[in-house]
């Protein structure tokens, strides 16, 4: 399929190949929803991915919609597609410049620009965590090396957060064009919860919405929740998100040993994105205790929920959060539960910490998103265009 080229604006295409995750889908659909790109500078935009998430991105006049049969099979097949076929398919569709949707893109197609979703392969410590001879650390390692190379070789770099700017780029050295432009939060979620602590004959209960993970730590904020139930108070904890591997067996051996009747852990495996704002609107309290990520998403969607927050102090946690959360070593129990309890027993300390979250929230929304990345990708594309015979 070959799109009409304008001359007065830039013809974008777009690498949504493995957008599988809910966060990359997020964006995806986010900042094509969120008005024009054309009164930014763009003419066209093409985007390549998989059939069902092509079909959730509603039809305008500016889109182009391609899926090549291999985005619909194994791994290997899409990224032998994206190696060998995608490059060729951008000229034919007279794109002037590549947006790649992650950083460790195959494609060699020339301009380009990435964007870094991945933290894990950057921060030596938690890499760590996985055996060294283990499937998982040799895959972070060869996408840290991927990645610094689609950085250092593209026209620009976007990152989503100022730590996730610095950090990479004592890997990849000075980068010649970069910005930070933080995902959105969908408006589903700006509704503040239906429970405060006090109202609610259940008790307190708290939530907490991360895959498992070695980086994740519910096993901490297991036993934190059961030190606290100890003490005396009606806490409840609520997990959501799945996953497998060591993290989930020492979640499970947490469970099994602080609550072995199941009285005070709900663990539910998995929950579409679209369910998010249901659990965030049954809690009293959200806990974020990761110490490891590029853009804490789940955390800004609690932030817009209005929901106070006990937060890792890891990362760009304090970046997103400010001082509108209690911090916490992710990785100690006591220091756990010393902010949830601080929380819990002041009223007023959770009432200004969830207005404050709230209000900082505001800045991250898909129409923002959209006019920075459009803009961005056009300044881009513009001086690229300038410079080419």
């Amino acid at each position: 399929m070959t799109g009409n080229k304008d001359e007065k604006g830039v013809v974008v295409a777009i690498d949504a190949s493995r957008n599988r995750s809910g966060g990359a889908r997020a964006h995806l659909l986010g900042i094509l929803k969120a008005g024009d790109p054309r009164i930014r500078g763009i003419a066209a935009i093409h985007v390549w991915s998989y059939k069902q998430l092509l079909d959730a991105i509603p039809d305008a006049p500016w889109l182009i919609k391609h899926s090549p049969p291999e985005l619909d099979k194994s791994l290997f097949r899409q990224i032998w597609w994206q190696y060998k076929k995608f490059s060729r398919e951008i000229r034919d569709a007279g794109c002037d410049i590549l947006l790649s949707t992650g950083a460790g893109t195959f494609c060699q197609f020339s301009p380009s620009i990435v964007m870094s979703r991945d933290m894990l392969s950057f921060e030596g410590k938690e890499m760590q965590r996985y055996s060294l001879f283990s499937f998982a650390r040799w895959r972070l390692q060869l996408l840290k090396h991927l990645q610094i190379s689609s950085m250092r070789r593209a026209a620009a770099v976007i990152f989503l957060t100022k730590y996730a700017s610095t950090t990479i780029q004592k890997f990849t050295g000075n980068l010649k064009k970069f910005v930070v432009i933080p995902h959105g939060i969908g408006e589903e979620f700006r509704a503040r919860p239906s429970l405060l602590i006090g109202e609610s004959q259940e008790g307190i209960r708290c939530l907490y919405v991360s895959n498992t993970d070695l980086y994740k730590h519910q096993w901490h904020v297991v036993g934190a929740v059961s030190r606290l139930r100890k003490a005396g108070y009606p806490i409840f904890l609520d997990l959501v998100g799945g996953g497998l591997g060591r993290g989930r067996v020492l979640l499970d051996k947490a469970i099994s040993a602080e609550d072995p009747e199941g009285e005070f852990v709900k663990l539910f495996d998995s929950a579409p994105h679209a369910k998010i704002p249901y659990y965030l609107k049954k809690a009293n309290i959200f806990i974020f205790a990761s110490s490891c990520e590029n853009m804490p998403n789940t955390l800004v969607e609690a932030m817009a929920a209005g929901l106070p927050i006990a937060c890792s102090d890891r990362g760009p946690m304090p970046e997103i959060l400010q001082d509108a959360g209690l911090y916490f070593d992710p990785e100690n129990e006591e220091s756990i539960r010393v902010a949830i309890e601080k929380m819990i027993s002041s009223d007023s300390l959770r009432n200004s910490l969830a207005k404050k979250a709230e209000y900082l929230s505001k800045q991250y929304s898909w129409t923002r998103c959209a006019a920075e990345t459009w803009g961005f990708i056009f300044e881009v594309g513009r001086a690229v265009k300038k410079t080419v015979p």
